[in-house]
């Protein structure tokens, strides 16, 4: 059995798993806003509850850029006081078992490559799009890190007048219109006016650009859409598919398989996958 744990600025989650089955759950609030030391100890704490002599490894994911093999993460996002927390020395002095930390969206990737929407492809990228926008890259049934794991953080490139980020995560729709992704989506599901409409279309032609920028990257087979926006799928797919029309090389947009990622905790399973 193996831990996995989704570190965030919002939550900390973590699982016992065995054989690709989260067998024990636990998840709290990220004390995000304090010192270095508290975040350690919270997530210390958590770990103490459900460790056990079967644990065999703990693989973490952390939104961050993160030196794998030594284990060392820099400028976590939302978590403003880690600067940089050599977790892996601190974990496996506590605990010591192995532990392996990575990027989150890199295992997100990894669940959806070993447990969900990607089983099979040997080639895919799977991208979250919610708060902020990043992606995990799987070639040739391997996971590409590049050299800071740092590979796939697409949100970041220059798009428009800011970057696809600014366009592709929820901070869109408060940025433009005033209104949360969520309440944008409550408004399309209630069908409660045309602009909320009008809203998803404008936002599926930006992902639509983005998902360009993944097939000249990248060229996968497959692409999964993760995160609270890949909830409202239904919503913004026309219009994505729309902008992918003018992608010119035709035969890549036919021969390529776009899903929503569907497995519950996948980000934690794929953490489980690091060792």
């Amino acid at each position: 059995m193996k831990i996995g744990i989704d570190l965030g600025g919002t939550n900390v989650r973590m699982g016992v798993v065995n054989n690709g089955v989260i067998v024990k759950k636990i998840s709290e609030r990220c004390k995000a806003d304090q010192p270095e030391d508290i975040v350690i100890k919270q997530l210390t704490d958590m770990l103490h509850q459900i460790i056990s002599p079967e644990i065999e490894s703990i693989g973490i994911g952390v939104p961050s850029v993160v030196d794998a093999e030594k284990g060392i993460v820099y400028n976590v996002m939302n978590i403003p006081s880690w600067k940089e927390v050599h977790l892996k020395e601190i974990l496996e002095k506590e605990f010591n078992i192995p532990v392996f930390v990575n990027n989150d969206c890199n295992c997100f990737a990894l669940g959806e490559y070993h447990f969900g929407e990607g089983a099979g492809s040997k080639d895919l990228v799977a991208v979250a799009l919610g708060t902020g926008v990043g992606s995990g890259i799987i070639i040739d049934g391997k996971l590409y890190n590049g050299g800071n794991t740092g590979a796939g953080e697409v949100g970041c490139i220059p798009y428009l007048e800011y970057d696809y980020e600014s366009y592709c995560s929820s901070s869109y729709f408060t940025r433009v219109h005033g209104i949360t992704g969520k309440e944008a989506f409550e408004k399309a599901k209630a069908n409660e006016d045309v602009d909320s409409i009008i809203l998803w279309n404008q936002f599926g032609h930006h992902v639509g650009d983005l998902m360009k920028v993944i097939l000249f990257a990248y060229d996968p087979r497959v692409i999964i859409l993760g995160g609270s926006i890949a909830n409202a799928y239904e919503y913004f797919a026309p219009a994505m598919m729309d902008s992918l029309d003018s992608f010119p090389y035709p035969e890549t947009v036919k021969n390529l398989k776009i899903y929503t990622s569907k497995v519950e905790d996948v980000a934690i399973l794929g953490a489980s996958t690091l060792s």
